[in-house]
């Protein structure tokens, strides 16, 4: 089995190049067996706490194999509000909840949840399931 235990910038070396596609929660996972997409079985092992990004570069002890992340389609509801006001509203309100959230200027993403969805819609937001990949905001301790 393949253990993966470090990050790398060097992607231009002449190493085996596979795919890892994961969840924006099985990105915060930093110790998991896993299997790339061409079905590879692959070892997570890297330092505690480490959060993976899309287009991150996993490599082995030797450095012999590079394995890119990729952020995978998800189930999540698409939040849009007809002002800037009524999204920042829905963010005091998500907030005060502890919920995983991407926020843009145009919408808010989350993961499904029926009664966040109908707080939501009682707000006159337009809420929308869909498959995309998930960004949440990583909060106070991880900005950089």
């Amino acid at each position: 089995m393949i253990v993966l235990t470090q990050k790398t910038l060097d992607s231009a070396k002449d190493n085996t190049f596979l795919s890892l596609s994961l969840t924006a929660e099985e990105r915060t996972k930093s110790r998991r067996p896993c299997l790339t997409d061409d079905g590879l079985e692959l070892y997570l092992q890297l330092p505690r706490g480490t959060l993976l990004e899309d287009r991150d570069i996993l490599t082995t002890e030797e450095q012999s194999i590079l394995v890119e992340i990729r952020a995978k389609s998800e189930p999540v509801l698409t939040v849009k509000g007809e002002t800037k006001l009524t999204l920042m509203r829905a963010i005091y309100h998500l907030g005060n909840r502890h919920i995983p959230l991407e926020i843009t200027s145009e919408y808010l993403r989350l993961s499904p949840d029926p009664v966040l969805e109908t707080l939501l819609k009682q707000m006159g937001l337009e809420v929308k399931y869909e498959q995309n990949p998930f960004f949440p905001e990583r909060g106070a301790y991880h900005l950089s």
